[in-house]
Formats: C-alpha cells, sequence, structure tokens
C-alpha cells in the first residue's frame, strides 16, 4: 500500500501569472491612452537632446516646475528627515496619515539612477496614503553619475534597515511593503536580496514593483525600443546605465541585475507594466522568476502603458494604482 502522500503548503499558483495574448493587440489600447502616448511623444520630441546637459542641470528644471511634465503640488503630510548611511546623510521624504499608520511603504524612486526625487513623488505617495492609509518613506538616494554603484542601492539599504529599526515606535506598526518604479523596483529588490543575503532578514510583507528594470545587460524590448521618445528609449537606457557603472561592474551580478538573482524567500509581488513600455520584457522574464522560485506573484499587465504609465492620468492609470493598492492591503 503506498504511503500517504506528505502535507505540503500551498504554493503560489502559476495561473497568477496567466497572460491574456489580446493584452498586447493594438486594438486593445483605449482612447485615452492612444492620446497620453501621443502627447508625451510630442512633447519629449519637442526637446533638444537632454543628454548634452549636465544631470545636475536637468534634475534642477525638474524640481523647478520646467521638466517636459508638470510638477505634482507638494504634500502636506510630508517632511523630510535624515538618517546616516554608509556614505553619509540619506535624506528621507516621510509621508504620515492624520490617522495611526495601518503599515509603512518603503518607496524607492525611478530616473535611471541619476534623475528623480522623492520630491517628485509626492502626486503618487500622496495619493498611496489617503487610498492605504499607510505611511510612506520615499528614499533619496544618491544619483550617479557623480556617485556612481554601489551608492544608490547602499543607501537603499540603510533607509531599510532604518525602517526595521525605528518603524515600530516611529509608526506604530512593523507591517511593510516595499516597491518603486524603473530604477526604483531594481533598487526594491537588490535592497531585498541584501537584507536577506547580509542581514538574514525578510522583514517585507510584500513588493509592489512596477516597470522595473532587471537586466542592465538590456533584454530583447529594451535592445529592440529604438529612439521612439515615449518616456524612455534604447538610447536612454544605455546611457542611464553607462552613468550607473560609471566605476565598473559585472552586468551578471544580481545587485546590480536582479533577474540573474537567486530569488528564494522573497515576499509576494506585484509586477505592474504596460505593453508600450521599452522594459516589457524586463517584467515578462522576472514575475515567472519570482514565481518559480516559490513565491507568490501577481502580473498586470496593461494594453498600450508607456514607461511608468501610472506617473499619467487616464483610466489604465488608475486602474493600475487600484490594483496596487488593493495587493498592499492585502499583504
Amino acid at each position: 500500500m503506498s504511503s500517504p502522500l506528505p502535507d505540503i503548503a500551498p504554493r503560489p499558483s502559476a495561473a497568477e501569472l496567466v497572460i491574456d495574448p489580446a493584452l498586447f493587440d493594438p486594438a486593445a489600447i483605449a482612447a485615452d491612452t492612444r492620446a497620453i502616448n501621443a502627447g508625451i511623444v510630442k512633447a519629449l520630441g519637442a526637446v533638444p537632446d537632454r543628454w548634452v546637459f549636465p544631470m545636475a542641470m536637468l534634475r534642477k528644471l525638474r524640481l523647478d516646475g520646467k521638466g517636459p511634465f508638470p510638477l505634482a503640488p507638494e504634500s502636506p503630510f510630508a517632511q523630510v528627515i535624515e538618517i546616516e548611511g554608509p556614505h553619509g546623510p540619506v535624506p528621507l521624504r516621510v509621508l504620515t496619515p492624520p490617522e495611526p499608520a495601518k503599515g509603512v511603504y518603503l518607496h524607492i524612486h525611478g530616473g535611471g539612477w541619476c534623475l528623480g526625487s522623492a520630491r517628485e513623488n509626492d502626486g503618487l505617495n500622496h495619493r498611496f496614503v489617503e487610498r492605504t492609509g499607510f505611511a510612506v518613506v520615499s528614499v533619496d538616494y544618491r544619483l550617479a553619475p557623480e556617485v556612481p554603484y554601489p551608492a544608490a542601492p547602499d543607501d537603499c539599504e540603510a533607509a531599510a534597515l532604518w525602517l526595521l529599526r525605528e518603524g515600530p515606535a516611529r509608526f506604530g506598526t512593523d507591517r511593510y511593503v516595499i516597491g518603486g518604479e524603473s530604477a526604483g523596483a531594481n533598487l526594491a529588490v537588490a535592497t531585498l536580496l541584501r537584507l536577506r543575503d547580509r542581514h538574514g532578514l525578510t522583514p517585507f510583507r510584500g513588493a509592489n514593483l512596477t516597470a522595473g528594470c532587471y537586466d542592465l545587460g538590456l533584454t530583447p524590448s529594451a535592445r529592440q525600443w529604438g529612439e521612439e521618445p515615449l518616456v524612455l528609449n534604447t538610447r536612454d537606457i544605455n546611457v542611464f546605465v553607462g552613468h550607473y557603472l560609471r566605476q565598473g561592474g559585472d552586468l551578471a551580478t544580481p545587485d546590480i541585475s536582479p533577474l540573474h538573482a537567486d530569488l528564494t524567500d522573497m515576499p509576494p509581488a506585484l509586477f505592474t507594466i504596460g505593453t508600450r513600455d521599452a522594459l516589457l520584457d524586463d517584467t515578462l522574464f522576472m514575475a515567472p522568476r519570482w514565481l518559480a522560485a516559490g513565491n507568490a506573484a501577481q502580473l498586470g499587465v496593461y494594453p498600450g502603458g508607456c514607461h511608468v504609465f501610472i506617473a499619467f492620468p487616464g483610466t489604465l492609470t488608475d486602474q493600475a494604482l487600484a490594483r496596487s493598492y488593493a495587493f498592499v492591503e492585502a499583504c
């Protein structure tokens, strides 16, 4: 007589990653999404070659509201504190809800490791606080080319360790979620890997990962995108990677390209991507790897969504953000 099967804990279902091919059909793209994309291409196409300007100048223009897209109003929930990091002080932009926080979202902004700031994400992060009741801690990590790799992940690691130490007393909760967009999603996964491998810690209950760049050697969609300036194109990615790795680094190192990592013992993750994103393949490759490593994974694919489309208004953004809020609340 055969022995009974051993008790096995439920594993995440591969059905969570089933993708409807119709999502990639151009006919599936809504009219307002088409209009938004056309407006982005027109706005960026009218800008002179931005890479002839120093990154510091481009950052200042964006913070002054003179970038190609509007700067969101400053959140009344926000305050800036500084913590100590391995390279000196690390500013954290903390958005605290008026009611006791239900959890804390450690947010890491995008910008190709060269641009962007926590302040520029006040619109999305304020909305996040209002819809979830979570506090947000957004990391102003050091930027390339002035301060290349590994400064950015070092700062993010320091921010995560600070949250684990100070979070319960400061926010009254130990319910933590991590996430970010584009380069921020890359750094969020790198931070999870560092906490596991360097400190034996797996404290985050979820990872909210939008349009991440997970292979700096460039996936096929990134290599083949070409010149169309729909937020991000192939040249932009190469410029960003060149600045970030100015002092060198193996592209297949998990700390640089987390697609190559051992992904065991990662938290449940929601991967969000638009079909008109140069980094489409990064997410389509990473989500199954996350699942295959034994972690829960969800994949949201949005027809016509440009790179980090959630930064632009529209029905697609509303749908994606609603799903991310539900994911975070369920973690």
